[in-house]
């Protein structure tokens, strides 16, 4: 029967080692590759950093540019590094369908609005594209991706060219922005209020361009303990309404209270007791007269 020859101990010995130096022989052929390829490459690289200009950066990033359609328009908003400013923030698109749907309710047309906090400028372009005379503040180091936004979006749409200028939030805004000459119609704000340390600042700003005559329109989202405080407060400054409410999403209108002081001591006196005061005062004279007869 035949059977299936093993070779030796020594026969696989020997072919081992005939593989191993066959192997060996092939990485040492690889590796003089690879070493050339490396080579050419470390000379190749010397070689492109030679040519490198000293100013180019070693990596390029490109803020995005968002579209959105309101009143009827396409409007292109490129966005910046500029933290929270440089961003569409919810609250902002929430803020400009709510314009752009209730027009009759809200009319800008011809009105002087006032956006604070215009981060990359999407409210200030729909309001202006409703016919509003629009100035659009922010920062003054987020002013240029702002304006750059608003003409883009703006020129040759509006009746009103929109106007950009830098509004710091504070206490001494009078020096700055006297209430007799800055009146406005109209002041918006969306998502101002958020993890930052100028919630007061931003509240006496509010109060400031809030004047008799004006309606302010705030529009922002939940999210810290702190913005449920500051909406509390806003609703004591203010005269307040609910617009509009989705979840955490809300938009507020707000009038003054400035002058409501003077009348808080002035009692109104109703018409008919008035009346009937006098009727009881003219019995009471003719009493008296006809008791001072008697007695002469």
């Amino acid at each position: 029967m035949d059977t299936l020859s093993t070779p030796s101990v020594e026969e696989t010995m020997y072919m081992g080692s005939e593989e191993e130096e066959e192997e060996e022989e092939d990485e040492e052929t690889n590796g003089s590759e690879e070493e050339d390829k490396d080579d050419s490459q470390t000379d190749q690289s010397s070689v492109g950093k030679q040519q490198r200009p000293a100013w180019a950066p070693c990596f390029f990033y490109r803020a995005g540019k968002e579209v959105y359609n309101y009143v009827g328009q396409e409007i292109i908003i490129q966005e910046a590094l500029d933290s929270y400013a440089g961003m569409i923030w919810p609250a902002g698109l929430a803020l400009c369908h709510y314009l752009d749907t209730h027009r009759e309710q809200i009319n800008l047309v011809d009105k002087a609005v006032l956006e604070i906090g215009a981060g990359t400028g999407l409210v200030s372009v729909v309001a202006a594209l409703l016919g509003g005379w629009v100035t659009a503040t922010d920062l003054p180091e987020v002013l240029n991706n702002l304006r750059v936004n608003l003409c883009r979006n703006t020129r040759g749409h509006c009746r009103h060219t929109p106007q950009v200028a830098t509004l710091s939030w504070g206490f001494d805004l009078e020096r700055t922005y006297p209430s007799s000459v800055y009146r406005y119609d109209y002041v918006l704000a969306a998502d101002v209020v958020y993890h930052h340390d100028f919630l007061d600042e931003l509240l006496v700003t509010m109060k400031h361009f809030c004047k008799p005559g004006t309606t302010l329109i705030w529009a922002n989202k939940v999210r810290f303990e702190s913005d449920s405080t500051f909406t509390e407060n806003f609703k004591k400054a203010f005269n307040t309404s609910l617009l509009a409410e989705d979840g955490e999403m809300k938009i507020f209108m707000a009038t003054s209270r400035e002058g409501e002081e003077c009348f808080s001591d002035v009692v109104l006196e109703d018409p008919l007791r008035q009346k009937e005061g006098r009727e009881t005062k003219e019995v009471e004279d003719k009493d008296k007269k006809r008791k001072e007869a008697e007695i002469l």
